[in-house]
Formats: C-alpha cells, structure tokens, sequence
C-alpha cells in the first residue's frame, strides 16, 4: 500500500500506478521494435506507431489522467469507443490523435470533426453521411487549416471484416467502398485495420486466416488505386506474440495495464510473460469496518450461502459489486489481510463483503484488505482472478466503481 495515501469518508479506494504504465508502454515499444520487424511506417520518433486504446475510461482506472501521462510519454494515438470519450480528452488538453474505433451513428458526423476526432467507416454507406458533414465543416472560415495541418480533406479509418463479425465493411465490398470513396473528394483514407476475434488461441487457425484475409483486401485496394495508409491489425494479444502482424501501427489495451491474456496452449502465456515482464497497474483496496465472533452453524449474508463450520471471525469490508468487488466471486477466491490469503464468504453484496479471518493472528479493526495488488510478499492480480470466475481481466477492471476514489502514483 502506498503510504501515502489517507482516504477520509468510506474506506475504499483504487490505487492506481501511472509509473507502472508508463513502464508498460515501453516494453511494449521496445518489444515491437526491438526484434526484426521493422517494415512499415514510422511515427515523428522513427519508431512504429502506439495507439493506446484508452476507452470505458482506461477499462475503468481513469482515462484523463493515464491519457495525458501517455501523451506526455510520446503515445501517438489514442483509441476510444464514441464521441463522447474522445470530446472528454480534448477537453482535458489531450491534442494527439483520437481514433473513434467503433464508428459513428449518422448525424454524430459534425460533432466528431468539430473536436478533430478521427471516424472509422464501418459501412460503405457511412461514407456518404461523412462526406456531407466534411464537405460542410472545411467550408467554414479557419476550419480548413485546423481540420489536421495542411489537408483539405478529413481524414479517416477504415474497418474491414475479416472474421469477427461484427463491424466493419465485408471483403466483398472492397470495389464498392473504392468507388464510393472515389465519390468523396472532402474525405481521405488515412488509415485501414481490423480486428482479431482470437489472436491469444496459437492451437486454432482463425488468426492467421483473418491475416491473410485482410492483406488480400489491402492489394485489392492498392489494384484500384486506393492507398491503406496507416495499417494496423494487432490487439495486445498480436502484440505480445505474432509479429507478422504489427504493421504500421499496435493497439494495446490489457497489456498496457500489465494485464496478459490467457494463451491457449497455456504455455504460451509463459512464454509471453518471460518476454515481457509487464507491472499490474491496479490495487484495489478497503478496509476493515467491522468484526464479529461467529459460532459453528451459522449463515452469513444474504441467502444464507455460507455457513460456519467452526467459531469463525468475520470481517466486513466497505466494498461490495458497485466498487468492483463483482457478486460473482460469492464464496469463491481471497484478498489479503496482513500479507495472508483470506476466503471471500457469504453473498457479495452492492456495498460490503465478508471475509473469514480467523486464521490471521491479531487482526483488527482498521486493518487495510487487498481486494487487488500487492500486500508486501503477497499479492492477487486481476488476472489472476479473471479464470478463477471464468471471465476476462477486462471485464473485471471495468468493474471498478464510479465511487471508489482514485489515487495515482
């Protein structure tokens, strides 16, 4: 626990390491620039280019205030999910580049140019939508120089399809996207990715056949005289393990955390992990506000899902599922009290959780819990728990309460 830190009012609070990050960002810099692979375009820094995927607030530890220490750390591109992530950090003073990753819904055209955020097309109509808002917005006075240094075109990526199934244009309508765009002549094709359903899976065969899938796309879209531009391709799982894929540009997300998925076969993630040794980001902490004797035979919390087996002391916790301490780890799992691993018992509820801690010798009241981090030699990760409840790390880190305050280190 950093000392430092003192929370008045409820006793729970997120620790939040900006050192820890910043260390990340750069072995994953050094990772992919530092073996071989050096074909493609290059940022201001004559390295390959960083898009920090920094929506859901930063997977829930604080977009703003980790956005503007990777900025100043050189991160060229910052990836978010809608308008309204992306308006937040223009408004903080982020000034790189935003690339909204999953599209626009008609008529959010204006409101992404007017704060210089970067659409992807998704569909070959929305090419028309964006044509009519460019077409419109580098009409006004001034907005022709500000609309990215000289162009007097707005700029974009696109999406293609290659397997998720989710969005972006289908490979069959590559012609029809070349010719609709040849229809534009306010907008420009700066960039062109997709996105891999399975790149942690090195047993099935779904990535490479989505590789190659999309290169295929990019030469029938060079053949019609329509450049890429900046390609990029590869998650945090392509990053940490498939270098034939980082391109002209990388988009980490858990990794820059310091969260790794998990690799199948597992002794890929071994692998991985002694390649790149990434620091946690996250401590997840709160502490003891109440202790109680319990004998044998007695319920705690609701539904009666636990039951003592012997003269039990449970403690209680502040934290609950609206801070992050999600209801399914019911009776499943441990924090740490005084460096020691204690159960999780009883219903997880919205606001407190109970621990068994009879076997921590002079456990008190005030005492900090470790929900996530380290608490000295020990430690649980929130990829450690993810499997344990048969989820993933991020579904776990966006779990963190709007509540719990956070401190950055």
């Amino acid at each position: 626990m950093t000392k430092s830190i003192h929370v008045g009012g409820r006793p729970v609070w997120a620790e939040i390491s900006l050192r820890a990050i910043l260390r990340n960002l750069e072995i994953i810099r050094k990772h992919v620039d530092g073996n071989g692979h050096h074909g493609g375009k290059r940022g201001s820094n004559g390295k390959r280019m960083v898009l920090a995927v920094v929506k859901s607030n930063a997977y829930g530890l604080g977009a703003v205030p980790i956005s503007k220490a990777l900025q100043k750390a050189g991160t060229e591109w910052f990836g978010v999910t809608c308008a309204n992530e992306g308006v937040e950090l223009r408004e903080s003073g982020i000034r790189q580049r935003i690339l909204v990753l999953t599209g626009f819904w008609p008529c959010e055209e204006k409101r992404l140019l007017e704060n210089h955020l970067t659409p992807t097309v998704t569909r070959v109509d929305d090419l028309r939508h964006l044509e009519r808002a460019a077409k419109s917005f580098l009409g006004k006075s001034g907005h022709r120089q500000s609309a990215r240094g000289n162009s007097s075109r707005v700029r974009f990526h696109l999406k293609i399809n290659t397997g998720m199934n989710r969005l972006g244009i289908s490979p069959s309508e590559v012609e029809a996207f070349a010719s609709a765009l040849a229809d534009c002549p306010h907008l420009e094709l700066e960039g062109t990715f997709t996105h891999f359903a399975s790149a942690e899976d090195f047993i099935g065969g779904q990535t490479v056949s989505q590789e190659e899938l999309f290169r295929s796309c990019l030469d029938r879209l060079r053949a019609l005289g329509v450049s890429p531009g900046i390609v990029h391709l590869a998650n945090s799982g392509a990053i940490c393990a498939r270098p034939e894929t980082w391109a002209d540009m990388v988009r980490p997300g858990a990794i820059l955390y310091g969260y790794h998925q998990r690799f199948d076969p597992p002794e890929k993630r071994r692998e991985v992990m002694a390649q790149m040794a990434l620091e946690p980001s996250l401590s997840l902490r709160a502490r003891i506000i109440s202790l109680r004797d319990v004998p044998p035979g007695e319920a705690v919390g609701y539904s009666a899902r636990f039951i003592t087996e012997r003269q039990s002391k449970i403690a209680v916790i502040n934290a609950g599922y609206a801070d992050g301490v999600v209801r399914a780890r019911t009776n499943r799992g441990c924090a740490l009290v005084r460096e020691r691993r204690v159960p999780l018992v009883g219903t997880i509820s919205m606001d407190l959780t109970t621990l068994d801690v009879t076997d921590v010798p002079g456990v008190a009241l005030g005492d900090v819990v470790t929900i996530y981090g380290k608490d000295g030699k020990s430690a649980i990760e929130v990829s450690d728990v993810a499997p344990e409840i048969g989820t993933v790390t991020s579904d776990l880190l966006c779990a963190l309460g709007r509540r719990v305050p956070k401190y950055y280190t």
